[in-house]
């Protein structure tokens, strides 16, 4: 080496990190909210109903008539007197009924009510 030569010093620089942790206080809010759903439902009905036929007959009759069923009809005399030298029975009448039966589908929309939790936080101030 040579005397010459001057030896300098170049100073270093280093950051460091510095780390520190504080309590944080928050608030928390669960809550419910409702809302409405709007649906359907689908259903089938059973319902019955009757057939009524009226049939005149105009017969003469010895006594009174009975209600009498003829497979799924059931038949209702209606009578009435006559003057006649003697009274007699006629059957003026019958009423014919007979049950139907059937299936309907029915749509009827429908409100139902669902909740569902939401979460506010909020960071208290002042710490």
């Amino acid at each position: 080496m040579r005397d010459t030569e001057e030896t300098a010093a170049i100073p270093l620089a280093e950051e460091r990190v510095s780390v520190s942790k504080r309590p944080v206080e928050r608030r928390v809010r669960v809550r419910t909210v409702t809302e409405d759903v709007p649906t359907g439902f689908s259903e089938e009905l059973h319902a019955e109903r009757v057939e009524v036929q009226h049939v005149t007959v105009d017969r003469e009759l010895t006594g009174p008539p009975e209600i009498r069923y003829e497979g799924d009809v059931m038949i209702i005399p209606v009578v009435e007197e006559r003057l006649i030298v003697e009274k007699r029975l006629f059957v003026v009448e019958e009423v014919h009924v007979r049950r139907v039966e059937g299936v309907e589908r029915i749509e009827q929309p429908v409100t139902l009510k669902r909740q569902r939790v939401v979460v506010d936080r909020e960071e208290v101030s002042g710490n």
